[in-house]
């Protein structure tokens, strides 16, 4: 599997514009920061989107087709761009990612999808390296993509025939450069994988049927059928350790305990997102009213406001034990200064 090198360019960061949170959020050592900033602390000039943050909280991915990002890097084309906290870096690491990119949990890779000429690929950017690889797609279009916690496992949704006609999911071990096929569907209705941190389980869902599956790879099994009460089930995420599956049923989130088979209902809001331990679900209430995004600490079934304007969130977006929520919002008064009129990308850290 050769390797594209993207041409990544890396950009030392000066300090980002920061806020202590209006209420809501903890209030001790809470803070809220934008990350979707230039080289030279200049606010960008075009959107920013998605975000995804590692279980550590010290890298961000996310997109953006600003043209003042990193030095030379003014095509104004949607690009993948990977952050370091600590080393204040951020570097571009991919290009024309279809929809949000997802990270690994340790921060090294990106997973996200491309448009190649009429199809679509899955490619892994990694931090280290600088560059970007095909994943050996067999199929004409390669979408979805979830990595494992240290990258090496993509699981993937692969769409057969043109027109499409069928479709499966995926397992790639590309350092092997070996694939794992769990399933075949007879149809093109939305499917999506998620994978656990170690790769070895892997939640689905059959978009016609909407049931959401658990695949074993230890033991080579499938899970009977997750439903909820509407016996209609969408997949949010597993939890990284692979203990707890999102699902969302109905008006209502589930929380599905792998290991013993109950699930935790959730009432009126829609799950965006589990943290690596199963233990916080970052969620917006379907009552538009009031907060955008919330998060649960399912032990306590305590709530914490992580933003109170317009916002979205994806998979991937905490980090371990609540720490840290990543987010975008087209608000101008989540943190000073923000006069860009733009969608930027966020982070609130929250005290442990």
């Amino acid at each position: 599997m050769g390797a594209v090198v993207v041409g990544a360019v890396a950009a030392t960061l000066p300090g980002v514009a920061s806020a202590e949170p209006a209420g809501g959020a903890r209030d001790v050592g809470a803070g809220v920061e934008r990350i979707s900033v230039a080289a030279d602390g200049a606010q960008l000039d075009r959107d920013s989107t998605g975000g995804a943050i590692t279980t550590d909280g010290n890298r961000v991915v996310f997109s953006s087709s600003a043209t003042n990002l990193t030095p030379g890097n003014a095509a104004g084309s949607e690009r993948v761009y990977l952050r370091d906290e600590p080393l204040g870096q951020i570097k571009h690491v991919g290009s024309y990612p279809i929809a949000s990119p997802v990270i690994s949990g340790n921060g090294e890779y990106a997973a996200y999808w491309v448009l190649l000429f009429r199809d679509t690929k899955v490619k892994l950017a990694q931090w280290t390296a600088g560059s970007s690889i095909g994943l050996n797609c067999d199929a004409l279009n390669c979408s979805q993509p979830s990595a494992s916690g240290d990258g090496r496992y993509v699981a993937n949704v692969a769409t057969i025939g043109r027109p499409s006609t069928s479709q499966r999911i995926d397992v790639w071990d590309w350092q092997a450069n070996t694939k794992q096929e769990l399933v075949w569907f007879a149809h093109t209705a939305p499917s999506r994988p998620s994978i656990s941190g170690d790769g070895r389980f892997v939640a689905y869902q059959d978009g016609k049927v909407k049931d959401v599956f658990v695949w074993d790879r230890d033991h080579g099994s499938t899970s009977e059928p997750i439903e909820g009460p509407s016996k209609e089930a969408t997949i949010v995420q597993i939890s990284e350790d692979g203990s707890k599956v999102v699902y969302l049923s109905g008006s209502d989130t589930y929380v599905h305990d792998v290991g013993s088979g109950t699930a935790r209902r959730v009432p009126d809001v829609k799950g965006l997102a589990i943290d690596p331990t199963g233990n916080y679900l970052l969620y917006a209430p379907n009552d538009t009213t009031g907060p955008s995004l919330v998060l649960r600490d399912l032990r306590t079934d305590t709530d914490e406001v992580i933003s109170d304007r317009p916002a979205s969130a994806g998979v991937d977006a905490v980090s371990s034990d609540g720490r840290d929520v990543v987010f975008a919002s087209t608000a101008d008064d989540i943190v000073p200064g923000d006069t860009n009129g733009k969608s930027d990308v966020f982070v609130r850290r929250l005290s442990s």
